[in-house]
């Protein structure tokens, strides 16, 4: 349970450093507004079009008795859309990062900054990032649709299907908004997607303390522009609650006590005396 309050912690840490720097905020949102633009076009081309595209798909449909054409070709028609929609909000994630990848990568290293140090990223031809961004985005949308089809038909069992099934479909969710949200700071220390996936895994509750929060406020697609800048931010920090930063270097002391490091431009600190020393007491 610690986990859980931890990672909705971090959440919370990720919109307060946004707040804080208003200008990467609103700099955040571009990407999230552009994605959200043509979504909206998308689903009203969709819900313009969709009768016509059932009407050419169904001809069979022309020679049924009235009024079993109509039902189901609206019943297709109203499939079909809602297909779209989920789709959407499957994919809305993926896409904004893929979109806003410069503005994200430089949100993620000013966090990186402001915590105290800023892995360097790997470098990489901007060809293979696109590559590895779409491939790696088309896998986690595969596992969501398998994991979406299993639960969509464990919905039809009695009592659970109401009422459990729900509830994981938010964690499966979470889990995996956490993982596409923190590929921005992991790709920057080297970590494929399978090692991405297996350090989130090993952390489950605070993977799914930052991410189902996420998943239950990104139906609103709104909410999800707003958010969407504290949300990197705070995937930012997840990684490095996975992977904290090396201790910076320190003086050595020879004889095992503490080390200590000294102050630039300060005297030197001054060495340990040893047991044989005749004021100390040996016991």
């Amino acid at each position: 349970m610690g986990d859980v309050i931890k990672g909705v912690r971090l959440l919370a840490d990720g919109q307060r450093w946004v707040l804080r720097h208003r200008r990467d905020w609103r700099f955040g949102m571009i990407p999230a507004l552009i994605t959200l633009v043509g979504y909206v076009v998308a689903l009203v081309v969709l819900a313009l079009w969709a009768g016509d595209l059932v009407d050419w798909a169904t001809p069979f449909a022309d020679h049924w008795a009235s009024p079993w054409p109509g039902l189901f070709r609206g019943l297709l028609t109203a499939l079909l859309f809602g297909a779209g929609l989920l789709l959407s909000v499957i994919t809305f994630t993926a896409v904004t990062l893929l979109v806003g990848d410069p503005f994200y990568e430089a949100l993620s290293a000013r966090v990186e900054r402001s915590e105290g140090d800023c892995p360097q990223a790997p470098e990489r031809p901007l060809w293979r990032e696109v590559w590895t961004a779409v491939r790696d985005g088309a896998r986690v949308l595969l596992w969501a649709v398998v994991f979406g089809i299993a639960l969509f038909a464990a919905g039809f069992v009695p009592v659970a299907g109401q009422t459990a099934v729900p509830v994981v479909g938010f964690c499966v969710s979470g889990f995996f908004l956490a993982l596409e949200l923190s590929t921005v700071a992991f790709e920057r220390r080297g970590l494929d997607l399978t090692a991405r996936a297996r350090l989130l895994r090993h952390r489950l509750p605070l993977a799914l303390g930052f991410g189902t929060p996420l998943a239950v406020t990104f139906l609103v697609p709104f909410v999800a522009v707003v958010l969407m800048p504290g949300a990197v931010a705070g995937a930012t920090l997840l990684v490095r609650e996975l992977l904290p930063p090396p201790p910076g270097p320190v003086s050595a002391v020879p004889d095992g006590s503490a080390p200590v490091a000294p102050e630039p431009g300060g005297p030197a600190p001054t060495p340990p005396r040893h047991p044989d020393s005749s004021t100390d007491t040996a016991w």
